[in-house]
């Protein structure tokens, strides 16, 4: 017999009391297999999605919140907190802590900075099995605990403090290691009191959550561990750039830190818009990546410098290559004072070895000698100066340069 003709029978009341009781049993069982198996297809939907969200982020401290996120709501945890295992692998650090009873949450975008201490991996050189979190991180084990006041082999020491603290009151536990694509632990995910959907009572974490957090604790893994990669990528290429700027402000004491003074600027400068409500800038604003593409180029403004020869870059003066030509100006000016004194003395010896000697003349020449002197002495020094770089050369400065150059002096009957 058909479903759609039980059905009718059923309706017409043609079946026993027996069918009918059988009927109904059948239609109940089929609902909550189909209410069973949706409630599956959309955990397993957005444990995908969740995975597909994980894979893009590429922010270690969103990441890390996403996380913790996402498993408190595909268990209806209250609380979660997610270590790290440090550089040295001795310790558990706290990333992430979030409470909804307590409205917490410290760690990743919050700006709270978590401030419990590192759980030891060890303890007097063995290792440290008594806490919860150190025993998952050591041995992979997952633990389920139903009531921690009641559990035995482990110290809950510091969630009974908590409690006492706050007033809060821990029950269920689940705890799970991270494991990355190497299979080593990198850290460990820690949810706290499951809630009933219905009822909103703490409850224990159901065996399907073990399974089901597992897994995105796989995938959570993997995901942190391409993003500490990405970011350990970026701070290579930095620390790159960095020293090749340090090379370039070393080879020059007169532009050392320019660079990161570049970037302080750029930066600063950047921010200031970004925080403008009005003017013209009201309207621009730069996202994180923009931000990053732009404290990379302020750093590598003058990265060709690390080619330039160094006579170039190391200029202290304004006419300095391999040596500062200012030298060479300076002995022109000599030269051109000792012309003005030979042909001073020159002339003057002609009127004293004369029929007589014109004292009248030889004191205007002797006037004449010290102004030409004088001047000669002025402009000489007056280029010295304009050849230091804070220097400014306004318009009056630059006519004087000008014409300084459009003089001449003549050497053996040359013109030069």
């Amino acid at each position: 017999m058909s479903k759609k003709t039980n059905a009718a029978l059923f309706r017409n009341g043609k079946l026993s009391q027996e069918d009918k009781r059988l009927n109904k049993v059948l239609m109940t069982v089929e609902r909550e297999v189909k209410e069973y198996a949706d409630y599956q297809l959309s955990h397993i939907e957005q444990l995908a999605n969740i995975g597909l969200a994980l894979s893009i982020e590429k922010n270690i401290d969103i990441l890390l919140e996403m996380i913790v996120d996402a498993a408190r709501e595909l268990t209806c945890a209250d609380a979660g907190t997610l270590y790290l295992v440090d550089d040295s692998k001795h310790f558990l650090k706290f990333q992430i802590l979030q409470n909804d009873t307590m409205n917490t949450r410290m760690g990743g975008t919050s700006g709270i900075e978590v401030t419990l201490p590192p759980v030891p991996l060890e303890v007097d050189g063995k290792p440290n099995y008594s806490n919860v979190s150190s025993y998952c991180a050591l041995t992979g084990d997952v633990v389920n605990i139903p009531d921690v006041y009641e559990a035995e082999g482990f110290d809950f020491t510091g969630p009974r403090k908590y409690d006492e603290a706050t007033g809060y009151r821990s029950k269920s536990m689940l705890v799970i290691a991270m494991r990355n694509h190497e299979n080593d632990i990198i850290g460990v995910l820690q949810l706290l009191n499951a809630k009933d959907i219905d009822t909103d009572q703490i409850v224990s974490f159901s065996t399907e959550y073990v399974d089901l957090i597992g897994s995105l604790a796989s995938q959570a893994a993997v995901a942190l561990t391409n993003a500490e990669l990405v970011q350990d990528l970026r701070d290579l290429l930095y620390s790159f750039i960095k020293s090749i700027a340090t090379a370039i402000d070393e080879k020059s004491p007169y532009t050392a830190g320019h660079f990161s003074r570049v970037v302080d600027l750029t930066m600063m400068i950047a921010e200031k818009i970004n925080g403008m409500k009005k003017g013209p800038f009201a309207s621009v604003h730069f996202n994180e990546d923009e931000m990053e593409e732009l404290k990379l180029a302020a750093w590598m403004h003058d990265v060709g410098k690390i080619t330039t020869p160094e006579h170039v870059v190391d200029k202290s003066t304004k006419l300095e290559t391999i040596f500062d030509r200012i030298e060479l100006v300076k002995t022109r000016f000599d030269l051109i004072a000792q012309i003005i004194e030979k042909d001073y003395l020159n002339k003057k010896l002609s009127i004293a070895t004369g029929k007589g000697p014109d004292n009248k003349k030889l004191l205007e020449m002797d006037d004449e000698f010290e102004r030409k002197l004088n001047e000669v002495r002025e402009e000489r020094e007056f280029l010295l100066n304009c050849n230091t770089p804070k220097e400014f050369m306004d318009n009056e400065k630059l006519e004087r340069l000008n014409s300084i150059a459009k003089k001449k002096y003549v050497l053996d009957g040359n013109t030069h």
